[in-house]
């Protein structure tokens, strides 16, 4: 029997800024193979990471001290877009072009890929080598026709025919040193999950609309990543009035006395954390003290981890 992570309590879920420490020197990572597979039609959140300055740094140190540079900047990179289930999909030099959402979806790609993009930010500018990197992140959501291609070799380019990789290297070019930079697309899925500045429509090369673009500042740390994401524009609920008046049911028994314990399961997506947000809208003219818990997938092996958080909070 595997034994599970001691973050997950069997009890409501608490959201978290991102805090991970990375290793600087280590061997580069190696992704495993995938299997191949046929090309599909997707929407394909990407990453554009670039090295600032690196022409000024091959200038500047001897090849073998820039080969060790380059080689602690991608491994650090790497494991950080490793641990939110990004996928490299190519090391371009002195940069790394990253999907969110292939081989594997989920619900939250574009959050996983504004997060991965500030905690890289973070990791490399704490490297311990010879001079102080940089580096820029750009990011855009968009449909493509993806495929895998070279048995998973990262020097050989993985198929995102469509607009968003282009779109995404293009955004990358307008982020200032050590920021985050997103298209339109993308701070739209990411709600209020993230401190924004806009910075107006630009005309790309090669793209043929101007581009709202935005510059990440930074995580708000929200309470619930529900809440965050999509409370701004949640849609009329149907057919759930069974829950609720079981949920409903529960507490009225609650304040007879009788404790009560409500778990509810099930796949991602379809409306666990709406059910509470909507008990919680029955009860606004309630008196109650509501202390929230939110397990992190990224953090299976900080013990105690909303826990943690809840206090810093």
């Amino acid at each position: 029997l595997e034994t599970p992570p001691v973050n997950r309590t069997p009890v409501k879920k608490a959201s978290s800024g991102v805090r991970t420490t990375t290793a600087a020197k280590i061997s580069r990572p190696t992704p495993s193979p995938l299997p191949v597979t046929e090309a599909e039609h997707r929407q394909l959140t990407v990453m554009f990471c670039d090295l600032v300055g690196s022409t000024e740094l091959s200038t500047k140190h001897d090849p073998e001290e820039l080969r060790e540079m380059m080689g602690s900047y991608q491994t650090t990179a790497g494991a950080v877009i490793e641990s939110y289930d990004g996928h490299v999909a190519q090391y371009l030099g002195d940069g790394l072009m990253v999907y969110f959402g292939w081989p594997q979806a989920h619900e939250d790609d574009a959050v996983r890929a504004v997060r991965a993009g500030l905690e890289v930010i973070e990791a490399v500018q704490r490297l311990d080598v010879a001079a102080q990197l940089s580096v820029r992140v750009g990011i855009a959501t968009g449909p493509v026709v993806v495929g895998e291609t070279g048995g998973g070799d990262p020097s050989v380019p993985k198929t995102a025919v469509g607009e968003t990789p282009n779109l995404a290297a293009r955004v990358q070019g307008m982020a200032e040193p050590d920021t985050v930079a997103i298209g339109g697309i993308t701070r739209g899925l990411i709600g209020s999950a993230f401190e924004l500045e806009g910075l107006g429509a630009h005309s790309l090369k090669g793209i043929a609309n101007p581009v709202e673009l935005y510059r990440v500042l930074g995580d708000k740390g929200a309470e619930s990543r529900f809440e965050a994401t999509y409370a701004d524009h949640l849609t009329p609920v149907v057919g759930r009035d069974t829950e609720i008046a079981m949920q409903l049911d529960r507490w009225q028994r609650a304040k007879d006395g009788e404790g009560q314990v409500i778990l509810l399961s099930g796949e991602p997506g379809i409306g666990k954390s709406r059910l509470i947000h909507m008990l919680r809208e029955k009860l606004a003219e309630e008196t109650y003290t509501p202390i929230r818990y939110q397990c992190s997938a990224h953090h299976a092996n900080s013990a105690f981890y909303p826990v943690i958080d809840q206090l810093e909070r």
